[in-house]
């Protein structure tokens, strides 16, 4: 087995005081053990070996240039893929209202697979960021931290809203709000490309026939005055990314 994972695992079930044996792969019980893990003061040994791991990781997977996707509408691309191999300057997490990842180990949400490819400096940064702030963060805000291990230079922070029975307007107004300020911040960095989940639409219940409406035309909108190159919406199904596509048509006819 690898000596630095070998080393990262002894190290975080050490930080989480966890004895027994974990019957997962190296690599998978690795991404478990960061999912629980507070970086409250972890040392620089961790993050440097972490960092290899993570990059090695990463190199495996096939890395997707944003700027060679071919464009559906101008200055707007979809694809279906893995989103930690994205290249490109930012990469939008949608995550919850204490905004420091998925803490389910191994779980399937975009929060979980950013975290976990990008490194526990992430959780770390954001950590340092809430106690600052003080309280939970709202719905449509965003926050940055770098990309660290992941393809994208940046990533942003934003809460979607959740549906509890029924979509309603403040639901439309804060789902507007997330993508509209993140789409204002990449602007106000001067990046030219920006990749989008699809907000809301997973464990958090929005309909994606109703979401993605709102992710298109606000976007739309405003590439009409903006320095953005490419933004890119990518999907985690076929499924999701037939929806996008045939909405992307639609709003543009």
């Amino acid at each position: 087995m690898d000596e630095d994972l070998v080393w990262c695992i002894n190290y975080l079930k050490n930080i989480n005081h966890l004895t027994e044996e974990i019957h997962l792969t190296p690599e998978l019980a690795l991404r478990a053990l960061m999912n629980i893990t507070m970086p409250l003061s972890l040392s620089d040994e961790f993050y440097e070996r972490q960092d290899k791991i993570l990059k090695r990781l990463i190199s495996r997977k096939e890395t997707i240039d944003v700027e060679n996707l071919e464009e559906i509408r101008p200055h707007i691309s979809i694809v279906k893929s893995d989103i930690v191999s994205l290249k490109a300057d930012a990469i939008v997490d949608a995550g919850n209202e204490k905004l420091l990842g998925c803490f389910l180990p191994l779980h399937g949400c975009v929060d979980n697979a950013i975290h976990s490819f990008a490194g526990l400096e992430v959780r770390r940064d954001l950590l340092k960021m809430m106690e600052r702030q003080g309280h939970d963060e709202a719905c449509g805000l965003v926050k940055v931290t770098k990309g660290y291990n992941l393809q994208a230079k940046y990533i942003f922070h934003t809460v979607g809203p959740q549906i509890i029975h029924r979509v309603n307007e403040k639901n439309e107004r804060d789902l507007k709000s997330s993508y509209l300020s993140c789409l204002k911040k990449a602007d106000e960095m001067h990046l030219k490309s920006l990749v989008f989940p699809s907000i809301s639409t997973g464990i958090y219940g929005y309909p994606i026939e109703k979401a993605c409406k709102i992710a298109i035309n606000v976007t739309k909108n405003y590439l009409l005055n903006s320095k953005i190159k490419r933004v890119v919406f990518d999907l985690f199904s076929q499924g999701d990314y037939n929806v996008y596509f045939d909405a992307i048509k639609e709003s543009y006819r």
